[in-house]
Formats: C-alpha cells, sequence, structure tokens
C-alpha cells in the first residue's frame, strides 16, 4: 500500500497566520505513527517569492521525516526557489524545476506549470520532453503520478479557470500515449476537488492557508471569495493499493 500526502497552497509569508498554518498540517503528518512514502506541496510554497519565506519552508516543511517534494506555483520564484529550497543551481536562466521521485512500486514526477511573472500555467516544451522521458523509462505496470501547480482544465470557479493551465491538449496527448499515468495531482483551486482530464483522474489538493469559495457561497461582494479562518487548513491523502486502485482522502487539519 502506498500513501502520498498532498499539501498545496501554503503561501509562506511574513505573518505568523500561514507559518501557523502549515505548521500545524506538518505537524499533524509528522504526530502520525505512519511513514508516509511522499508528502507534495503542489505550489505557491512562497506567496512572494522571497529567500526568507522559502528558508522558513525549508527549515519547517522540507525537514520532516518523511520525504518531501514541492513544484512551483503562480506566486513562486523559480531561481529563488530552486536555489534556497533546493539548494541548487539552474541548468538555464528560469528553467523549469522538474522533479521526480521513484519509490518502491511508484513513481511521482513533479512539473513546473508556472509561468514566469503571470498568474496562469502552462508546461514547456521541455517540460513536457522532461515528463515523456521519465514515463518512457518507468518499467511497464509500475503507477505514476503526475503533479504540477494549476489544473489543466476548467473546475467551474470563474476566477480560478481565467488562470488555469493553458495549451492543455499537448499534454493530453502525453498522457493517452502512457496508460501507467494513473492520476493528475495539482493544487491552485483552494479547495477540494475532483475531476477528469485525458481519461485520467485530476484530483485537487485543498489550500492550507485558505479555502476558495464557490459561486455559489460568494455573497456577491468582489472581496468575499475565500475563507479564511473560518475553515481549517486541509491536505489529501492518495492510497494506491497493490490492484492499481486509486483513493483519495481529504483531511481538514486540527490547529489547537
Amino acid at each position: 500500500m502506498i500513501v502520498i500526502a498532498h499539501l498545496s497552497d501554503i503561501h509562506i509569508d511574513a505573518a505568523p497566520r500561514s507559518r501557523r498554518r502549515a505548521r500545524a498540517a506538518m505537524d499533524f503528518l509528522d504526530s502520525l505513527a505512519y511513514d508516509f512514502d511522499a508528502v507534495i506541496v503542489t505550489g505557491d510554497v512562497a506567496d512572494n517569492g522571497e529567500e526568507s519565506e522559502y528558508a522558513w519552508v525549508r527549515e519547517n516543511v522540507l525537514s520532516s521525516r518523511h520525504p518531501v517534494l514541492a513544484c512551483p506555483g503562480n506566486h513562486d520564484r523559480r531561481d529563488t526557489f530552486r536555489r534556497v529550497l533546493l539548494g541548487t543551481e539552474p541548468p538555464a536562466p528560469e528553467a523549469p524545476v522538474n522533479q521526480v521521485l521513484r519509490g518502491d512500486g511508484f513513481v511521482l514526477a513533479l512539473c513546473d506549470s508556472s509561468v514566469p511573472g503571470k498568474d496562469e500555467g502552462f508546461l514547456e516544451d521541455v517540460t513536457l520532453d522532461w515528463l515523456e522521458a521519465e514515463l518512457a523509462r518507468t518499467p511497464e505496470g509500475t503507477p505514476v503520478l503526475v503533479g504540477f501547480h494549476h489544473p489543466p482544465t476548467t473546475l467551474g470557479i470563474p476566477f480560478v479557470d481565467g488562470i488555469r493551465q493553458f495549451g492543455e491538449d499537448r499534454l493530453a496527448a502525453l498522457v493517452r500515449r502512457h496508460p501507467s499515468v494513473t492520476a493528475l495531482l495539482c493544487g491552485h483551486t483552494h479547495t477540494a476537488t475532483a475531476t477528469r482530464f485525458a481519461d485520467r483522474p485530476v484530483l485537487v489538493a485543498p489550500g492550507v492557508v485558505s479555502m476558495s469559495k464557490l459561486p455559489w457561497e460568494q455573497s456577491g461582494d468582489p472581496q468575499d471569495y475565500v475563507y479564511r479562518d473560518e475553515m481549517a487548513p486541509s491536505l489529501a491523502f492518495h492510497l494506491l493499493t497493490d490492484d492499481g486502485r486509486l483513493t483519495t482522502h481529504y483531511r481538514s487539519v486540527p490547529t489547537a
């Protein structure tokens, strides 16, 4: 049995609130008497892309006893993300930050869907080529979970749909060529969501820092689009069983 904990949108800044909520999520995971196969954070790790924000994440999130993997979102800065959070130098200026974890019986590929200077997402050709190569060298029958920040399809939330991942037909064609792709994991929406894309499940992690209001939850005030302290930090658990079944559980995290 493979279990992956999935966090997204922690938006760490200088204020105590974001750090308190992210720390509550990590304390919850670390307190459980279970060794997760991986913990992933699908983007918007920092709120402003500053060195101090990534330094805090490195010390308080990546320091978990579980393997932790993160990818950038639209609030992140690729250069600072790579240098401070990962401790590596880019192969080229503003190169996408793509990472793979090859675990016992599964592969986790995190792609960089961020577009420097923009809120919407797009998978660059170099990222799709990288993903294709990682899938090609994965043994047949090994499940692959592909993650990124921006969902590649609309979700019925107009604001988020306007800054989703575009150019998605290229990703769809790639996914359909590789039956080993079991699901697509993402964030960006700040609400737990499940849908389908390219005949695969799309599983969106809820926000840690806040929760988006769905259109029918909003009052009509343009500022009334998010739950802050009314909703607890939340995360997802993705469970892969030996028979190939994928099940996702969503959990709110106690903050007291």
